[in-house]
């Protein structure tokens, strides 16, 4: 790969993981509910799992994908049900009490699953291997995955931080409620695009 294609994929990898999506609204409301130390799991589940995804796409997932497109719709149909049960589990978190925040965060593996039902995970996957790793060679492919785990992770630990940051603000029970509600709402308008294709 020549250095301005690393640069571009380095770009790309970066605008993709940081910018609002599915992963960055659970990681805001799971800082602000349960902290930035109890999310690192979920935070590492995504930076993995979206890159072995990535690894697993370019390796030739893709081809198989495109060549049953029923696969296209059910993929379809499983995410945003997925989606919709996540955003009212967001929605009705119960408010902290004695210090205590019911439910528990995304574990390693719930996170790294995840990203295999999450849309916004599926482009950028599909749009790097096609365009930073088109031949589908190994090591090409192994290349972007591993651009795509180093930025993604202080990507994304960025939400997480600023949802601990917010949780001072928001330690009213009602204040927390309307948080919740306002990023299951934003979930939910995440799978717009998706709704669309």
């Amino acid at each position: 790969m020549t250095y301005d294609l690393l640069i571009g994929l380095l770009g790309f990898a970066f605008v993709t993981s940081v910018t609002p999506g599915p992963n960055n609204m659970m990681l805001l409301a799971s800082g602000v509910n349960f902290g930035l130390r109890r999310t690192l799991p979920h935070m590492l589940g995504i930076s993995i799992g979206h890159s072995l995804m990535v690894f697993l796409v370019g390796m030739g997932l893709a081809g198989a994908i495109h060549a049953a497109p029923q696969a296209l719709v059910v993929l379809k149909i499983v995410s945003v049900t997925y989606m919709l049960w996540l955003a009212w589990k967001i929605a009705h978190a119960s408010a902290p009490q004695a210090g205590k925040v019911g439910g528990r965060p995304f574990s390693f593996l719930q996170a790294a699953a995840f990203q295999w039902v999450n849309p916004k995970a599926w482009a950028m996957a599909l749009g790097a291997t096609s365009a930073y790793a088109p031949s589908g060679e190994w090591h090409g492919v192994a290349l972007v995955a591993l651009v795509f785990a180093s930025v993604n992770l202080p990507s994304v630990s960025l939400w997480a931080a600023m949802g601990e940051a917010l949780r001072a603000w928001l330690a009213a029970p009602r204040t927390l409620r309307i948080f919740n509600w306002t990023m299951a709402t934003l979930l939910v308008a995440s799978l717009l695009p998706v709704l669309r294709l």
